[in-house]
């Protein structure tokens, strides 16, 4: 249990300087809308647009896409009821997120993982620009630290998970050697 709680501290530590950080009269507008940009209506509306593009690529997104989503949010409603990790605003006195969480508890991040789950499908069916997906996810992640709902921790796990989730469902359905 040490490490957990080693763990922990640094994620805590990690936490307040991010926090503070965001206290930048620009940083707090962007990292809202940065996160309402993982809300999930992105996942819907770029297959959409790139029908028109590559209709055949797009199709492979979409079953991808929703394969994926899929298997991700039934790993992670349980994990993240089961394993009911305090926000920060319930485990450190006195503080006050800037926005309001969907749900009770953090670990881990779910806007993070379709974030970066959605990056790396359109890194595995397009190849070019994934750079900037990532930076968009990773920004995300951030974001979520900045608006004081979630701990670092919670949105690197998220993005490991949304990322592998990705991976595994394209290995299976043959996108991905």
């Amino acid at each position: 249990m040490g490490i957990l709680y080693a763990l922990h501290r640094l994620d805590m530590r990690l936490f307040s300087l991010v926090f503070s950080g965001g206290e930048r009269r620009l940083v707090r507008p962007l990292a809202k809308a940065l996160s309402r940009s993982a809300d999930g209506y992105l996942c819907a509306l770029l297959p959409a647009l790139l029908w028109s593009v590559d209709a055949a690529a797009a199709a492979d997104l979409t079953l991808l896409l929703g394969c994926s989503l899929a298997l991700e949010r039934a790993l992670y409603w349980p994990l993240k009821n089961g394993l009911r990790r305090r926000r920060p605003q319930e485990s450190l006195p006195g503080f006050s997120s800037l926005v309001t969480a969907g749900d009770r508890f953090s670990f881990p991040s779910g806007h993070t993982s379709v974030a970066f789950l959605l990056a790396t499908c359109l890194a595995i069916i397009y190849g070019q620009g994934a750079t900037t997906m990532y930076l968009w996810a990773s920004c995300v992640g951030l974001s979520r630290v900045v608006l004081g709902v979630h701990y670092p921790g919670d949105t690197l796990a998220g993005a490991l998970m949304g990322s592998a989730v990705a991976c595994l469902t394209a290995t299976q359905l043959g996108l991905l050697q």
